[in-house]
């Protein structure tokens, strides 16, 4: 046999030279790979796949290093290093150096055989990838794990849809079927379905297997045509089912040797077009068996004893096998020589069960006896009837047999006798032994919706009672007895619950369900008639062990009874803590095995055994206490004298008194639901959760009021310590108040001398800034009048330049009256233009010259304005300055009030010197009074002088009214002027002498009549009147500046006076002193 090993290269050769058809066993290389070093070592293989040519392998190891072997071209190569074991491999059926392959991190990457680099990588499921398959057209591909199957577009390594199951269902493989666009999938409840790829729908299910059956499908094959699709399980049957006919149509029962089937794979034939007949059947002793399907003859084997295999794949074209060895090595089969004459095994034994027509199906079965080669009758296909053939019932089989049959596989008689030989189950196994003797229902659902309900309150501080270490075992223990709890109230009242359960929580702390449903089977079966007494402890249940206990060893039930010794004390702490007080692990788990393999009574048997072989140390009892602590602490005591010693007593202890009579049989807990269970008292344990919930709300009140308590109490301390510092402060505050007080009587000596100081100042700036002012106001009023002069003497000088030019004028136009005259006819037109020019220049020079007199007239108002505004200023700053005086005074006040307070808590007795200050006070309010008085004073002169000011403004008003009238008398006379002149004209067209003297007159009146309309407009007289109406105006301001002066400097003397009053009476006293505003209300 030729072999190759890896080693440490990354390619080479497979073989050295290619074996023939003569190849031992069929094997053409046998390959390995080993690491040589200071300890050598094999890495074993752990998945191959082949191509679609069949020509190319694909392998990888426990390291996770991904071989391909070409088989061809005899070259192996080193693709890739993925640093972890992979669980599944495939090649991409699109693109041919691409390969797919499952890592043990759930995730599976995409590799390139060429370039050696990752092309994707996808992830998405939460187990291990057990298979992938790729759709024909190699775009797709379904990878599978226990709880999900993923659909991926190959093109774009995106996921396309997810296929989810309960937990309780699980999934076994799925995959694409060949030649169709049609995904089975199986699950580990037997069903199969079938979908359609492109819409998702199921297009089908198989229909349940038939009666006799027991087999579960774990493995599954389906032939390249996509019509046959075989399925094997714990069991040496396999169905083979018609996809078109969706029907079973054999049953094949492989050799009694072969117990498991672990792979099935059809072999091709290049022949057959795609309906392979031969199936590889991989069993659990490692041989791979090849045989007809149709024939039911077996063609050749591969593997043996010594070197078994673990998996295999065949190349499509059918000429490879591939098997992972046992020894982690990789064998190459070559087909061609596996089934040569010389290589086949000794004929085989099938037993083949076939059902003929359906009448004789139900009466009997007919069984074909075991054959070698083609059995007589073998099955045809004819027409559209497809011929079954189903497993034969045995007729042996009894109604003991399927007593004793439990789930698993295991029997419980056989268990009973393993258990007799060496006392205990093995411990690799005892879960599982202990979980098929249970028959655990395993309800998901239902444990899922207990535990949804939350931790209960019974057992929210646990961790108080029961301070466990390990919080992972004190959660599991909270979580399980809060569904015990919630499943019925009566484990919410037990105080030794925990203790029964604990044991069982600390073995199936990493499965919650299973200890759960422990623990209930145990309390349902092992803990009958327990809870009839509740709150007691079970009196008929410890008058059964009482009973038992008097009739085998009643010298030590009497002893017990004269020290006044219970069943209470030697039977009950047994019970209720399973004994988990008493023995050691190994003891607990040993006892264990034997109560769970026998009758509920089996358990009070070992507790009366225990006591009877405690015997000698009891006799040796005088005390309770000693009772007490022997029975609630391990002892020298031989667990398996006690085990022995309970079988004993179940054998001799007589039926009327035997504990059998009294206790059900053992029932498992129902599928789907749990039992209700409410044997106990109702009515005791609803008062008692009454109870226990009125207690808890008068706990939590309590709590409260105790942290209310200490909350006040804590405010309490907190508030004396406040008051102390507080007490602290103010005496060091009166402390600092009496220096300070010094202090400030010094500085208030000081500041009243400064103040008089400041005082004498302030009166000298304010007479001088009253004497600025003053000379302000006369510089003001001399240059008004100067101003007023200068416009009167430039108005007069205008009055008389314009008379001197009108009469240039006259005398001009006099002398070209007769070389006008001439230029009349000629020049008309001419004429009119510069008469237009001659009239807009007039009317400018015009509105210049009463602009000039509008703005002085402006400017006249603003200068009174300014005055008033002067004179507003100056109230206003008598007036800050008032207040300012009086806002000290209120603030002496203040403070005097304070100081005046503090000395009349202190000393009682200076009631002299505080009416001298309420004396001040009232003098101090007396002056504020005078000071408004003397404000109200100003402000009705005040309103006095804008009375004035409105007279004369209406007597102003009068005037233009009257000066308007007569501006519109004049114009009318004008008007008639003008008229007459306009007649003369006419008169004068027809003498040539007078012309131009009456075209001058025409253009003076139209001039002097806009002269005198704007005049008007602007609200002045005429120009004749302008210096009789300046010389008014300006008296009669004049006399106005007098008479606002003479009341201002009456106001300031008034002012004087007071202020000169109240520093003579504040000289006078003390310092002044006033009372709150509150107090001291006018």
């Amino acid at each position: 046999m030729e072999s190759c090993d890896l080693g440490g290269r990354q390619r080479g050769p497979i073989w050295h030279r290619r074996p023939g058809l003569a190849a031992p066993r069929g094997v053409i290389v046998n390959i390995i790979h080993s690491v040589k070093g200071y300890h050598s070592k094999t890495i074993r293989f752990l998945n191959v796949a082949f191509d679609v040519s069949g020509d190319s392998l694909l392998a990888g190891d426990q390291q996770g290093n991904i071989y391909v072997f070409d088989l061809n071209g005899n070259r192996f190569n080193l693709v890739q290093r993925t640093m972890q074991a992979c669980t599944a491999l495939a090649f991409n059926l699109r693109r041919k150096t691409e390969f797919l392959v499952a890592l043990a991190d759930n995730s599976v990457k995409c590799f390139d055989t060429e370039t050696k680099e990752l092309v994707s990588w996808m992830r998405g499921h939460d187990s291990a990838v057990s298979s992938i398959s790729i759709h024909g057209s190699g775009r797709y591909a379904i990878t599978t794990s226990t709880d999900t199957a993923q659909l991926w577009d190959l093109d774009t390594f995106q996921r396309k849809r997810k296929l989810n199951v309960r937990q309780s269902v699980g999934i076994q493989k799925v995959f694409f079927l060949p030649l169709s666009n049609t995904i089975i999938s199986c699950f580990k409840d037997n069903s199969v379905f079938a979908w359609e790829f492109d819409t998702l729908h199921c297009k089908y299910r198989l229909p349940t297997p038939v009666e006799g059956s027991v087999l579960l499908y774990k493995v599954f094959a389906v032939t390249r045509d996509g019509r046959i699709f075989v399925a094997g399980g714990k069991s040496n049957h396999l169905h083979l089912w018609c996809l078109e006919s969706r029907q079973l149509i054999r049953i094949i029962q492989m050799p009694a040797k072969v117990r498991a089937v672990r792979h099935l794979e059809f072999l091709p034939d290049s022949f057959d077009g795609g309906s392979s007949q031969v199936l590889g059947v991989l069993s659990q002793d490692n041989i791979m068996r090849f045989i007809h399907i149709e024939t039911c003859k077996l063609l050749f084997d591969i593997g043996s004893h010594e070197e078994g295999i673990s998996t295999a794949a065949i190349s499509p074209n059918g000429r490879y096998i591939a098997s992972v060895m046992e020894n982690g090595s990789l064998n190459l089969y070559s087909v061609q020589a596996l089934t040569q004459e010389e290589n086949k095994p000794p004929p085989p034994t099938f037993k083949v069960v076939d059902n003929g027509s359906k009448s004789t199906t139900e009466a009997n079965k007919l069984t074909m006896r075991v054959t070698s080669g083609r059995p007589e009758h073998p099955w045809k296909s004819k027409g559209s009837k497809i011929q079954t053939r189903l497993l034969k019932l045995q007729t042996n089989t009894s109604l003991e047999n399927k007593e004793n049959e439990l789930p698993g596989g295991l029997n419980k008689k056989r268990l009973r006798a393993l258990l007799k030989g060496f006392g205990e189950y093995p411990a690799k196994y005892r879960m599982f032994v202990w979980r098929s003797l249970l028959q655990l229902p395993e309800n998901h659902l239902a444990f899922s919706s207990l535990i949804d309900k939350g931790t209960h309150s019974a057992f929210v501080n646990i961790q108080n009672e029961y301070p466990i270490k390990s919080r992972k075992l004190l959660r599991v223990l909270q979580r399980t007895l809060s569904a015990l709890a919630h499943w019925s109230a009566i484990f919410a009242e037990m105080p030794y619950i925990p203790l029964l359960a604990f044991p069982f929580v600390k073995l199936f702390q990493n499965n919650q369900l299973i200890c759960f449903e422990v623990v209930a089977t145990v309390v349902v079966n092992f803990c009958q008639h327990w809870f009839e007494y509740f709150p007691n402890p079970p009196v008929n249940v410890l008058s059964m062990m009482e009973n038992v206990l008097a009739h085998h060893d009643k010298e030590l039930l009497q002893h017990l009874i004269k020290y006044n010794v219970t069943s209470q004390v030697y039977a009950w702490p047994l019970l209720e803590t399973l004994f988990s007080e008493v023995l050691t692990r190994e003891e607990w788990l040993k006892v264990f095995d034997n109560i769970f393999s026998n009758h509920p009574s089996y358990f009070l048997m070992v507790a009366v055994a225990y006591v009877i072989c405690s015997r000698a140390p009891l006799l040796h009892c005088n005390q309770t206490a000693d009772f007490e602590y022997f029975f609630h602490h391990r002892n020298n005591l031989d667990i398996n004298v006690v085990i022995k010693e309970a079988y004993h007593l179940m054998e001799a202890t007589p039926l009327d008194i035997h504990p059998q009579r009294m206790l059900d049989d053992f029932i498992p807990l129902t599928k789907g639901q749990y039992p209700v269970f409410n044997k106990y008292p109702e009515f005791i344990v609803d008062y008692q959760t009454q109870e226990w919930e009125r207690i808890r709300q008068d706990e939590i009140e309590y709590l409260r009021e105790r942290q209310l308590a200490h909350e006040l109490e804590a405010k309490a301390q907190e508030q004396k310590a406040e008051e102390e510092a507080w007490y602290r402060k103010q005496k060091l505050f009166r402390e600092a108040e009496e220096q300070r007080r010094k202090i400030l009587l010094e500085e208030e000596e000081k500041l009243a001398k400064q103040r008089q100081r400041l005082a004498a100042v302030r009166r000298e700036l304010k007479v001088k800034e009253l004497q600025f002012l003053d000379a302000s106001r006369r510089r003001f009023l001399k240059y008004q009048q100067d101003q007023h002069q200068m416009e009167l003497k430039r108005l007069d000088d205008e009055i008389a330049r314009k008379a001197s030019m009108r009469e240039q004028e006259t005398a001009a136009a006099l002398q070209d009256v007769e070389v006008r005259r001439m230029e009349l006819e000629s020049q008309r037109q001419l004429f009119e233009q510069h008469l237009t020019k001659d009239q807009e220049a007039v009317t400018k020079e015009m509105k210049e010259k009463v602009d000039a007199h509008r703005r002085k007239v402006d400017q006249e108002d603003h200068l009174v304005q300014r005055l008033m505004e002067i004179e507003r200023e100056e109230n206003q700053k008598a007036q800050i300055v008032s207040e300012e005086n009086l806002a000290k005074a209120e603030q002496r006040c203040l403070g005097t009030n304070w100081r005046l307070q503090a000395l009349h808590k202190l000393r009682r007795d200076d009631r002299d010197r505080e009416k001298r200050y309420e004396e001040i006070a009232k003098l101090l309010h007396d002056n504020r009074v005078k000071e408004a008085e003397l404000l109200n004073a100003m402000r009705e002169a005040e309103e006095k002088k804008w009375e004035e000011v409105t007279q004369k403004k209406a007597q102003l008003e009068e005037n233009q009214k009257a000066a308007a009238a007569a501006d519109e008398h004049r114009k009318q006379f004008l008007e008639d002027e003008i008229d007459e002149a306009l007649e003369l004209t006419e008169k004068l067209r027809r003498e040539d002498g007078c012309f131009e003297r009456l075209r001058d007159l025409k253009a003076r009146c139209p001039e002097r009549g806009a002269e005198l309309q704007q005049v008007s407009r602007s609200g002045n007289i005429c120009l004749n009147d302008l210096s009789a109406s300046g010389s008014s105006s300006h008296m009669s301001l004049d006399r106005r500046g007098k008479e606002l002066a003479c009341q201002e400097r009456e106001l300031m003397a008034e002012v004087r006076r007071l202020r000169e009053k109240l520093s003579t009476q504040a000289r006078a006293g003390r310092p002044p002193t006033r009372f709150q505003a509150t107090k001291w209300t006018p």
